[in-house]
């Protein structure tokens, strides 16, 4: 073999190591998502259990109340099956979507049970009452932790996927950027849920 043969040969096997590195790194991305979308996951669920223990407490002293009672409850089990579908599919777009827009619902609906108990003096006294707010706050905060999280590994593989040469490999592969959590736009939805008893 002549010095070009060998120097075209160094350049091929350069580039193939270039790729599989970008292809790996691309991939370890990809699952680092699916990872910190876990983390989210098993934050909702413990959400989503709290929740029909909250309204059953608060069953007994918002008799006149149920409607609000049940729209909890329905926001809980759309969010839950929101989950579901997103936790099946941790990087598809629509599922991940879908899940922001149940969640928006279901804090919503807990803002309005929790103004309703404001006003109910023995249902804020509840020791019980009080123990599940205090598991639900702490969990929001865990559930806002990991979308942080989840971001913050989606930004990453977002900006590898996009950076030449690594784009080169992401457009051959079909690595797609990735949807971020994000919240409503609405100033009243984006305000936390206060919970206080």
């Amino acid at each position: 073999m002549s010095a070009v043969s060998w120097i075209l040969l160094a350049v091929v096997l350069v580039l193939v190591f270039w790729a599989v590195g970008a292809f790996n790194r691309l991939t370890r991305l990809k699952n680092a998502i699916a990872n910190a979308f876990g983390q989210i996951d098993v934050q909702l669920k413990r959400r989503y259990d709290l929740i029909p223990n909250l309204v059953e407490v608060a069953r007994k002293y918002l008799a006149h109340e149920a409607q609000t009672l049940e729209a909890v409850i329905a926001a809980r089990n759309q969010a839950r099956s929101a989950e579901q579908s997103a936790a099946a599919s941790p990087l598809n777009a629509g599922a991940i979507g879908a899940l922001a827009g149940a969640e928006q619902v279901l804090g919503g609906a807990l803002g309005r049970l929790f103004a309703v108990a404001e006003a109910y003096p023995d249902l804020k006294a509840d020791q019980t009452m009080r123990e599940l707010s205090e598991e639900l706050s702490s969990t929001e905060n865990r559930i806002g932790f990991a979308r942080q999280a989840y971001n913050d590994h989606v930004l990453e593989f977002n900006d590898a996927a996009a950076q030449f040469p690594a784009l080169i490999v992401a457009r051959l592969f079909n690595f797609q950027p990735q949807p971020m959590l994000q919240s409503t736009q609405n100033e009243a939805e984006r305000a936390a849920v206060k919970v206080v008893f």
